[in-house]
C-alpha cells in the first residue's frame, strides 16, 4: 500500500516506511519530530518546476505531465527503483509539506509508482 500524508500530521503505525519527498526540509519541523525513514529529496520536482507550479490548482494537470516527464529521466531511476522495492516489501507513506492536500507532487508520485509496480 502507498499512503500520502502531510509531514505535519501525527505518525501512525499504519504509515509503514515514512519517506519525505520534498526537496526542501519542512518549515518548523525538527528531524526528530518528523520521524522519517528516508529523505528522498532528489525524487521531488525540480526547483524550476516547483517554482513554476507554486501550488496553483489551475496548473496541476500541466504540472503532473511535466513532473512525470522528469520522473522518466535516468537521474530518477535509482530512487524510483528503491521506492518500488520498498512498496513491494510493505506499506510506504510519501510525506510532503504542501498545505494543499489535493494538488501536490505526492499525488502524482503515488500514481506513477502504482503504474510502475
Amino acid at each position: 500500500m502507498i499512503n500520502i500524508k502531510r509531514i505535519y500530521e501525527p505518525t501512525s503505525p499504519e504509515d509503514g516506511k515514512r519517506i519525505l519527498i520534498d526537496r526542501l526540509w519542512p518549515r518548523g519541523k525538527s528531524k526528530k519530530e518528523a520521524d522519517i525513514d528516508e529523505w528522498m529529496k532528489q525524487i521531488a520536482p525540480s526547483n524550476e518546476l516547483r517554482k513554476w507550479f507554486a501550488h496553483d490548482p489551475q496548473k496541476f494537470n500541466e504540472f503532473s505531465k511535466r513532473y512525470r516527464r522528469e520522473l522518466e529521466d535516468s537521474a530518477f531511476q535509482e530512487e524510483l527503483s528503491l521506492l518500488v522495492q520498498m512498496h513491494k516489501e510493505g506499506t510506504i507513506t510519501l510525506l510532503y509539506s504542501a498545505k494543499d492536500q489535493e494538488f501536490n507532487q505526492a499525488i502524482v508520485l503515488k500514481e506513477y509508482l502504482l503504474e510502475k509496480s
